[in-house]
């Protein structure tokens, strides 16, 4: 998942539980210019945000968080995001790592480095101790699987289970995916065939047909989403919301301001 020159709607569907009412999820961590997670948090437009990313992990890598102009994770400096983690989850938004992204460095290369990555995010951004959290002290309430490399797919079952497996400790671990158009997603479709996942927003944007090219020129506008989009898809009982990449654009464009009422 990469930046585009205008705002990035997906719908979002809950993968095998539903909802009573839309949400609107956003990412948020790859642009400098988007003003702050708390400003996010606070703008009363979200109910998911998703911190993104981390895009190096896995097959005997060093684990890393790339948050864009933000924060330096190598020097500690996005420790400081733990206030602000804690005021959205108080605003009862919940707020998750995403893992992967278009670029990155990122694979799983066996059932037991799934495990050791899992172990990892549990440590350092959820519910676990460790004295390296990037995040400093905040707990995450889940992950979300932004998988575009396809390597070492089959792992990423194992993955979820490992993650899932931690909610019996306690707080519950969402796990949520951002799979492309094409059906089955031939990098997460074993990992979604758990069933484990709370939401799931596709990627109608980058592939037949949903072309990266008709992308450029697709721009669905606010009242044609409300009026026409919206109708049709709430009708499946799967439906969850909207998500938009990323909160940069949605910030300019005031997109999910205009839409919010009829999500």
């Amino acid at each position: 998942m990469e930046a585009t020159n205008s705002t990035t709607g997906r719908m979002l569907d809950e993968y095998f539980r539903q909802t009573e009412c839309g949400i609107i999820a956003v990412y948020w961590g790859q642009n400098a210019r988007e003003g702050t997670l708390s400003d996010t948090c606070s703008s009363g437009l979200y109910k998911i945000v998703n911190i993104a990313f981390l895009p190096t992990f896995g097959n005997g890598r060093t684990p890393k968080l790339n948050l864009a102009g933000h924060c330096d994770p190598s020097s500690g400096g996005c420790k400081k995001l733990s206030d602000s983690i804690r005021q959205c989850q108080r605003r009862g938004i919940k707020v998750m790592l995403s893992i992967g992204g278009h670029i990155g460095s990122y694979s799983l290369s066996s059932a037991n480095d799934a495990r050791q990555v899992a172990d990892y995010l549990w440590n350092n951004f959820l519910g676990g101790k460790s004295k390296s959290r990037p995040l400093g002290d905040a707990v995450l309430d889940g992950i979300d699987f932004d998988i575009e490399h396809d390597q070492g797919q089959s792992y990423y079952a194992t993955l979820a289970r490992a993650l899932s497996d931690y909610s019996k400790k306690g707080k519950k671990v969402y796990l949520t995916a951002a799979p492309q158009c094409p059906f089955p997603d031939r990098n997460l479709n074993t990992a979604l065939s758990t069933g484990l996942f709370d939401y799931v927003w596709i990627q109608f944007y980058n592939n037949p047909s949903s072309s990266t090219a008709a992308a450029r020129n697709g721009y669905v506008p606010p009242q044609v989403l409300k009026s026409k989009v919206l109708p049709l898809v709430k009708r499946s009982s799967k439906y969850g919301g909207i998500m938009l990449y990323d909160r940069y654009y949605d910030k300019q464009s005031g997109y999910s301001s205009a839409v919010k009422s009829s999500v």
